[in-house]
């Protein structure tokens, strides 16, 4: 089976990874209106379109950071489809009525249907692990957050004052409640199948 080949718009995830003004002003000028447009079109209004853009950017870059994202498509049918995918969901959850969308934009590309949907399915997924992360305690929060910033659980321990031992044991609970509340939740379930 051979590999997919990396993609030239690739230089659009790179320059938001790297925080480039200059490529984050370009996929504002060049994606954006197609986004705002079809909002517009279907419900929406600019604001609403500038936040599923400023959305999109971020579970883009989310992703990017933590996953290594490789694009293999155009980035404009990628970054498309996954504002389409938001705002979608957007009315959904806003209105008890059926939703009708005018389609006039479709891409055919396999690439950019799988990329889009395996961002939409990862920035679900980071949303649920922040939802159950915000209803742990204070002390758990504490010591998961000291974790992801520093390496050394010597240090963390020494940063909030208590033992490595302890430090080590109440790491262990945290994720462990954690992982007990993503799994007892019912989003979990959809997010997995």
């Amino acid at each position: 089976m051979s590999e997919k080949k990396l993609h030239e718009d690739q230089k659009y995830i790179d320059g938001l990874l790297q925080n480039n003004s200059f490529i984050i002003e370009a996929i504002y000028d060049k994606f954006a209106p197609k986004v705002i447009n079809y909002i517009k079109q279907n419900s929406g209004d600019s604001d609403q379109a500038q936040d599923i853009i400023q959305d999109t950017l971020i579970t883009i870059y989310n992703q990017a950071s933590e996953k290594k994202l490789e694009l293999t498509c155009p980035f404009d049918a990628y970054f498309f489809l996954l504002c389409k995918r938001k705002w979608l969901n957007v009315l959904k959850k806003t209105s008890n009525k059926e939703v009708t969308i005018k389609e006039e934009v479709l891409y055919k590309g396999d690439d950019a249907q799988d990329l889009a949907f395996e961002t939409d399915v990862f920035g679900e997924k980071q949303a649920l692990f922040t939802e159950m992360f915000n209803k742990l305690g204070t002390a758990c929060k504490d010591l998961l957050t000291a974790t992801f910033k520093i390496k050394s659980m010597e240090e963390v321990a020494e940063s909030l004052g208590v033992t490595y031992a302890y430090a080590r044991k109440k790491k262990s609970l945290c994720i462990g409640k954690l992982t007990e509340l993503v799994q007892a939740s019912p989003k979990f379930n959809l997010l997995n199948n």
